[in-house]
């Protein structure tokens, strides 16, 4: 069905779907922070990135389906960013959340490297990279 649609809009406009998109709604990302300060291995890092990212996006599709199913549309795009400490991991949360964009945090298990409960991870988005990038644009990438 969804490749139905898409071919009924690129007949209608003239253009390709993915630009459809990015005209109406622009482009989007999904950004993760991973606490560097940890002493994660890289393993335990990819771990906690990749929950982030996916109850991020569960978040994303039911705050606005549409613009979860454009960023999938447009690749998946994300940035993989660092924060120092739980204060900035926190920090980015909490900004995310006041503007009302889709956001979660990632807190360890506790079975491997880290204490149960130790805070890891935030995942925004995917939404507008615009909105996306006014909160991270400080950070640095991992």
């Amino acid at each position: 069905m969804i490749k139905r649609v898409k071919k009924i809009f690129e007949k209608i406009f003239r253009k390709d779907f993915k630009q459809i998109i990015r005209e109406k709604m622009g482009e989007f990302k999904q950004a993760i922070v991973i606490r560097t300060d940890l002493g994660m291995g890289k393993g335990k890092m990819v771990a906690q990135g990749s929950h982030a990212s996916l109850h991020a996006f569960q978040r994303a599709v039911d705050k606005s389906r549409e613009i979860a199913y454009a960023w999938e549309e447009e690749g998946c795009r994300k940035i993989v960013l660092r924060a120092g400490s739980e204060k900035e991991l926190m920090d980015v949360y909490e900004k995310a959340r006041e503007r009302k964009l889709p956001a979660t945090y990632v807190r360890d298990a506790g079975e491997t490297q880290l204490s149960p409960g130790t805070l890891t991870a935030v995942g925004i988005g995917p939404w507008r990279a615009k909105e996306i990038d006014e909160i991270t644009r400080n950070l640095k990438l991992l």
